[in-house]
């Protein structure tokens, strides 16, 4: 008889406390010896003929000298050896939503300015940096460490700058996009940023792209192109699974929802549908659900869609802003909370909206920008 592992786990983290969920099967002789420091039995055995029987050792993990790890269910079904064959890892964590602070950075009318907020009290943004380049409708893409603006234009950029979490300063120069472009979506994985569709004079009429850019963390380095997406396009929002990055809507209007692997390098999928036709909404990213809010249809919207990770499926609508929103807004991501700054009105403004996770409800208005602006890149860390 196989047990499934995950049961297993859940038995050693209540006995033990030294299971995990991610922890490999071979680590498992690890925690047979923790048991046995911690209940001063005997968890490893010379021969499966020595182990012990009795309702007293039910849930009981053990080890042969054979390396086989077995498990007793009780009298009636003995030691049953465990097979890692029936279980599947968990996901890890979705990294990207964020713990401390929002970022706003770029946008028009020509802004170089980094904007932080604090995701931990309802407040103003503080100017904190500078871009290394005015820039409008860049892509914003956030590490566990540092932020990054990517493309932009007036005039059309390549320039990918990065700057610190840790501390307040100005941007560096760290690399370059394949090709100058504006309009374009942001991802981030844990390793790496990317920047999809977007508009270019490089591109032939009318101009809008359907490449996929990725360029590393860990080192300073120009992006490659690692695939296209379904539909060649401007102003999409990126929303980021554990393990996928997604790209919604667009223009030409359409209210697609794509996505693309992080493991590989690969095209795009379609994967569902927005509620409505959108383009420049903001695009914020919880644990389990990529969420789209604002935008253009071609009126300025006020509608938040929310749409599964876990399997693939339309968006359903959850909410509203606080106003219609468009043309640019910067998404930005919590652990909790789901905030859209900037935009028009169809007045640029500096709102910070902020909308929940835990349940589907409307946006609440908690603080502004330092300075008003649309066609902005948001991050967070």
């Amino acid at each position: 008889m196989s047990v499934d592992l995950s049961l297993i786990i859940a038995d050693l983290e209540n006995k033990i406390a030294a299971a995990d969920s991610n922890t490999p099967l071979l680590n498992l002789l690890q925690m047979v010896t923790a048991a046995e420091r911690l209940t001063g039995g005997k968890n490893v055995y010379d021969s499966a003929g020595l182990l012990p029987t009795g309702a007293q050792y039910e849930g009981t993990v053990a080890m042969t000298a054979d390396g086989t790890i077995r498990v007793y269910s009780g009298e009636s079904g003995g030691w049953d050896t465990l097979d890692s064959s029936t279980y599947t890892a968990p996901p890890p964590p979705n990294h990207f939503p964020g713990s401390t602070s929002g970022y706003s950075s770029g946008g028009y009318p020509g802004s170089n300015v980094i904007d932080k907020f604090p995701f931990s009290s309802d407040a103003n943004a503080a100017d904190v940096g500078d871009l290394t380049v005015s820039r409008q409708f860049p892509a914003g893409q956030s590490s566990s460490v540092s932020g990054y603006n990517s493309g932009g234009y007036s005039p059309y950029k390549d320039v990918i700058d990065k700057f610190s979490f840790a501390s307040d300063g100005n941007a560096t120069d760290v690399g370059n996009l394949v090709s100058t472009i504006g309009g374009a979506t942001g991802n981030s994985s844990k390793t790496y940023g990317y920047v999809s569709l977007g508009i270019s004079p490089l591109y032939p009429p009318p101009g809008v792209s359907n490449v996929i850019e990725k360029f590393p963390f860990a080192v300073d380095a120009n992006s490659t192109d690692v695939g296209d997406a379904i539909t060649a396009r401007r102003g999409a929002s990126g929303q980021n699974s554990s393990t996928y990055g997604y790209l919604s809507g667009g223009l030409p209007y359409i209210n697609d929802i794509e996505k693309f692997p992080f493991a590989t390098d690969a095209n795009s999928a379609d994967v569902g549908d927005m509620t409505t036709f959108r383009l420049s909404g903001a695009g914020q990213s919880a644990e389990d659900y990529g969420y789209n809010s604002g935008g253009q249809s071609p009126a300025i919207i006020d509608i938040i869609d929310k749409f599964p990770f876990a399997t693939d499926a339309n968006a359903t609508d959850v909410g509203d802003l606080t106003a219609a929103r468009g043309d640019g807004l910067a998404g930005q991501s919590s652990t909790a909370s789901g905030y859209t700054a900037g935009g028009t009105t169809p007045a640029i403004t500096n709102i910070i909206d902020k909308f929940p996770f835990s349940t589907d409800a409307n946006a609440t208005d908690v603080g502004d920008l330092t300075v008003g602006r649309r066609q902005v890149a948001g991050q967070q860390v």
